[in-house]
């Protein structure tokens, strides 16, 4: 008898979807407002909406449910070939500069096809995320935009003969491309997750991990057999198609508005964003901008460090462990985040990676250390951006329609720190010039680069600090 019984639903599960039209003194019809309700409604809003007859319309579960876990699932994949593509760029920086056509060319220029790929994402998330929100009927069509950009960016670029027509292609055209792709996703995260939004967000973030585990052998795989031209084509397409797939399951839980010619549309920059001025949100862009110094020229300089000591297998195996381990520290640090204070979670991962650059990289002599910093270096480091989402709701004084724009532009910091970080550390490892310190510390040259790295980690461990006195500051609750 129970099986028939409907369970019962929180009224928080049901949104108001229309308001019949008001009757005016002339006797003609009107809208009762200028725009459909698609904010989640209270349920004092909705008791008297049912008095009022105002259509109710049930809502997909939040927080759990096949369509949240669809959205997250599909989030990750896209997530796992944009920034996995990114993340595995030395493998192509490696070809470049040691096969024809572009072998001749500036190690610096090839290197800057990668960093401006990254750097773009992380740069335009911000105007994205506003345009979005004027127009938010527009979301779906830009991410297929973003699919047709990312398939030209990959396919176009197997026809370069020259490294400015990989700037092009392979930098700018990706780094538009994926933003189109991956800024929905963090839009509409919010609509989907609120008290497992840091678990979430770790899985998702998790998908540039797994890509940049799975993709450096694949990618090895396909420059060996044949060659970088027919090795782009055939990614772009299976790539393509997989995202594809992926955009099928990206789909907002709450209804989009519809706007009729005339409308007035939300603003660009949406008003009271006050958050800005809030000390918080600046220790929080402080922290991303100091742990991205301290990540992204690791990502970039481990291969090539690992290869001077060993060889070119070994170096493809240890940044695969350095991506992969990204991926358990974020779902872990994601999930640690939802019950315990985020600032401690940031607090605990950058101290650590800190420790690990100066003891495991600095003074490391053979593979085996090496394996060692790879993983838990990554695990650390690389999962601290599963914080950024519970964050980032603090950021915007727990208003979950500015989580989006605070996280967007948070990441202008982060995009300054994968353009910059990299940018200090070839100037550092230049002035090494092959040199050890001491004869044990930072061996073929990296010291300089060990030290700042690891001085950047532990930096950031500082700023957590301060997040966390912020955030007490605030008054948010601990709990």
């Amino acid at each position: 008898m129970e099986s028939m019984i409907e369970p019962r639903r929180s009224l928080e599960d049901f949104e108001l979807s229309s308001i019949p039209p008001q009757q005016s003194e002339s006797g003609q019809q009107t809208p009762a407002s200028s725009a459909p309700l698609t904010a989640l409604a209270s349920p004092d809003a909705l008791q008297r909406a049912i008095h009022d007859n105002v259509n109710v319309q049930e809502l997909a579960p939040i927080d759990g449910g096949i369509r949240a876990w669809t959205f997250c699932g599909c989030s990750f994949v896209l997530e796992m070939f944009i920034w996995g593509f990114c993340f595995s760029y030395g493998i192509f920086q490696d070809y470049y500069t040691t096969h024809p056509p572009f072998n001749t060319a500036s190690s610096i220029s090839i290197a800057a096809v990668g960093t401006i790929a990254m750097a773009l994402q992380y740069a335009e998330a911000l105007a994205l995320t506003c345009f979005f929100g004027r127009y938010p009927d527009y979301l779906n069509a830009g991410m297929w935009i973003g699919l047709v950009l990312y398939f030209l960016s990959i396919f176009c670029s197997s026809f370069a003969t020259q490294v400015w027509q990989l700037l092009l292609l392979q930098g700018v055209v990706f780094g538009i491309a994926g933003g189109l792709l991956y800024v929905p996703t963090i839009k509409l995260m919010p609509e989907w997750f609120s008290a497992r939004r840091g678990l979430a967000g770790g899985i998702i973030f998790a998908g540039g991990g797994v890509g940049g585990f799975i993709f450096p052998f694949a990618l090895n795989a396909l420059l060996d057999k044949v060659g970088f031209r027919w090795g782009l084509r055939i990614w772009s397409i299976v790539s393509t198609s997989c995202c594809a797939f992926a955009l099928l399951g990206i789909r907002p839980r709450l209804p989009v508005p519809k706007f009729t010619a005339g409308q007035r549309r939300p603003r660009f920059i949406p008003p009271q964003l006050g958050f800005t001025k809030n000390p918080l949100y600046w220790g929080v862009s402080l922290a991303l901008l100091l742990q991205g110094f301290s990540y992204f020229p690791v990502s970039l300089y481990i291969a090539s460090f690992t290869r001077a000591l060993s060889d070119p297998l070994t170096a493809t195996i240890v940044l695969s462990l350095f991506n992969s381990s990204a991926v358990a520290g974020q779902i872990v640090l994601g999930h640690l985040s939802d019950r315990f204070p985020y600032p401690w979670i940031m607090f605990a991962s950058a101290v650590g990676s800190g420790a690990v650059a100066f003891l495991l990289w600095g003074l490391a002599n053979a593979a085996t250390q090496l394996y060692f910093f790879a993983v838990i270096f990554g695990a650390l480091n690389g999962g601290f951006s599963s914080t950024w989402y519970n964050a980032a709701f603090d950021c915007a004084r727990r208003k979950p329609e500015h989580t989006g724009i605070a996280i967007a532009s948070t990441a202008l910091f982060k995009g300054i720190s994968a353009v910059v970080g990299p940018i200090l550390s070839g100037v550092l490892l230049e002035a090494g010039k092959g040199s050890s310190m001491g004869g044990v510390f930072g061996r073929e040259g990296y010291g300089a680069v060990e030290i700042f790295v690891g001085s950047c980690a532990l930096a950031t461990g500082a700023v957590s600090l301060f997040i966390a006195f912020a955030k007490r500051r605030a008054g948010f609750n601990f709990a």
